[in-house]
């Protein structure tokens, strides 16, 4: 549309369909017919990544609506369908770090440049080594596992472990020390 005269641009823009299309409508990978089908199609993304980042309705609304009023104006309806998605991420998340500096004095957002399709079904590094620690520590002696469940997973102090034990602090450390190096052969699967 750039090498065209401004009057032919013009004529183009002013035509509508008299139908009123409803329902789904086919993108096709170049781009998009208008702000319509802009709005269909990347509605429910942009509307998801603003519910999982606020965690309420409302505001996941309110700030959906910001991101396309926001987008409206500098968007070319001539981009392919990734440069409008991506310049919708990039909206989103200056639309989100407003919020929460208005919300918070300071912003706290982010925003992954891959938005998954489907949530993948493998659990994550974090389930894993949770399952890992809590069958290792089911492998330690009582006195063992409990310091340091008492010291990693609780966060407690030495002196606030050796007193729910009912030892001094020295034999706390003890404890802990014992724990750690039983811990780390079982580990390696060098237990004696």
């Amino acid at each position: 549309m750039e090498g065209r005269p401004e009057s032919e641009r013009r004529r183009t823009t002013d035509i509508q369909d008299p139908t009123p299309r409803r329902g789904l409508q086919l993108v096709s990978g170049d781009g998009y017919s208008g702000w319509e089908s802009v709005y269909r199609d990347n509605v429910g993304w942009v509307y998801g990544l603003m519910f999982s980042k606020v965690g309420n309705r409302a505001d996941a609304e309110d700030l959906t609506a910001e991101v396309f009023m926001a987008a409206l104006r500098p968007l070319r309806m001539s981009a392919g369908v990734a440069e409008v998605r991506a310049y919708l991420r990039a909206t989103a998340r200056t639309v989100l770090a407003g919020y929460w500096r208005t919300r918070m004095g300071r912003e706290i957002t982010t925003i992954v440049d891959d938005i998954a399709d489907d949530p993948a079904d493998e659990p994550t590094e974090n389930a894993i080594a949770v399952t890992r620690a809590r069958a290792l520590l089911d492998r330690l002696p009582d006195r063992y596992r409990r310091i340091l469940e008492l010291r990693f997973l609780q966060g407690l102090s030495v002196r606030d472990s050796a007193t729910d034990l009912g030892v001094s602090v020295a034999n706390a450390k003890v404890l802990q020390h014992r724990a750690l190096q039983m811990a780390a052969q079982f580990s390696e699967g060098g237990a004696r």
